[in-house]
């Protein structure tokens, strides 16, 4: 087993439309003004930008997004991902009457050394930071959805 491989599911009841939901989501420059831990996003071009985040540990994950699924009719947002992580996030999102169901599922190697030294007595800390980050994601997007 490769300790430092992580497979994660988030699933989120967000009070707005599907389509409010996507547009959100779809706008990955904007995840800094409602998800915290997503502290910057620098675009590259129309279909790939560097992304900083750092949740609860004092440490930061910098790693390059390159969008390969954008599908607004499927409901479905797909980025690569390499640098301190390598593997890819997926968002899927379905109407659940008039909020929205958005199931996040990421798959990643963590590349970064100190982690990786780290992966076997940090792995439940580290799942408990990612669990964390994506509470306080949720709790972002339900403020800046409810706003909008």
């Amino acid at each position: 087993m490769d300790w430092s491989h992580y497979r994660f599911r988030s699933l989120w009841a967000l009070p707005a439309p599907r389509a409010a939901v996507y547009t959100a989501l779809e706008q990955a420059e904007h995840y800094p003004r409602w998800w915290p831990q997503v502290r910057e996003v620098n675009p590259i071009d129309e279909r790939s930008g560097t992304i900083r985040i750092r949740a609860l540990l004092p440490y930061d994950l910098v790693f390059t997004a390159r969008e390969i699924r954008r599908d607004p009719t499927a409901g479905v947002l797909e980025i690569a991902m390499t640098g301190d992580l390598d593997g890819w996030a997926r968002w899927t999102l379905t109407s659940d009457g008039p909020g929205t169901r958005a199931r996040y599922d990421q798959e990643v190697d963590v590349g970064k050394p100190l982690l990786r030294r780290l992966a076997v007595p940090g792995r439940p800390v580290f799942r408990a930071n990612h669990a964390l980050m994506m509470r306080a994601g949720q709790r972002g997007l339900t403020a800046y959805l409810e706003a909008v």
